[in-house]
């Protein structure tokens, strides 16, 4: 098993701040799977508006920081190599509890169809070994 530092993330996939939400990976099988962890902070711009009292991360941003994981495993593959993995669909996400400020996020991706450059993955999100969210991810390999 491989890690990755933030660094080494970075020069794999194209997102930046304020889209970036991978700080590293723990395990990593290139073309099978990913354990990535996001530290989740107060000084998220979102948790300005995304409850003012109650700061809570938006769903949609726990699937981006999956997605973000899920394509790591891809694009360590050298046939996709120096090319971006699009998401290209989602299906059965479901959200299972809040995440808020101080949570360490650890997002979890296996690979379990590739074709040509498409693929599926299953991800799963925890907090403290609590599932938070699980999604079916579809992944568009191109430049």
């Amino acid at each position: 098993m491989t890690t990755m530092n933030i660094a080494e993330i970075q020069e794999l996939i194209p997102n930046r701040y304020p889209i970036y939400y991978i700080d590293k990976v723990t395990e990593l099988i290139p073309g099978e799977h990913v354990t990535a962890i996001k530290n989740v902070t107060i000084n998220e711009e979102f948790f300005q508006g995304h409850f003012p009292g109650d700061p809570v991360m938006p769903g949609v941003l726990i699937v981006e920081s999956l997605a973000q994981a899920g394509s790591i495993p891809l694009l360590k593959l050298d046939r996709f190599k120096s090319q971006t993995a699009y998401l290209g669909g989602l299906n059965k996400v479901k959200f299972r509890k809040k995440v808020q400020p101080g949570d360490v996020l650890e997002l979890k991706v296996d690979i379990v169809k590739l074709k040509d450059y498409a693929g599926i993955g299953k991800g799963v999100a925890y907090v403290d070994g609590k599932k938070v969210c699980e999604a079916e991810l579809t992944f568009i390999i191109g430049r």
